[in-house]
């Protein structure tokens, strides 16, 4: 320990009017960071139909999570759509409103 260390522990062992404060740990919860997604418009085999494809999950993320996820996005806009294969899916143009709600949700988001 160096000089400048030991003597500011001797000054705070010895100093009884300190206020003693909680001990801090290193243990304290790492949020963990979402994965920016990527929302894409999608025309191809829906019979002209558009639909809004939200994609990038991590490879951790599990299928009911993208599931709840998928779930509050449909009540939320007040659309149908679905989840699979580690994509959701939103019927019609949504890009935007589905960006807003990932962003309020956490998520990074990229519109292509």
């Amino acid at each position: 320990m160096s000089d400048w260390q030991s003597a500011l522990q001797n000054f705070l062992n010895d100093n009884p009017d300190l206020p003693q404060g909680e001990e801090t740990t290193a243990s304290t919860p790492v949020e963990t960071k979402k994965p920016r997604l990527d929302i894409i418009l999608d025309r191809k085999g829906r019979a002209g139909k558009t639909a809004t494809i939200i994609a990038g999950f991590a490879d951790d993320t599990t299928d009911e999570e993208i599931g709840n996820l998928a779930t509050l996005l449909k009540q939320k806009l007040g659309t149908g759509g679905s989840s699979r294969g580690g994509e959701i899916l939103i019927q019609g143009d949504r890009r935007n409103d589905v960006a807003r709600l990932l962003q309020a949700e956490g998520y990074k988001t990229r519109i292509i």
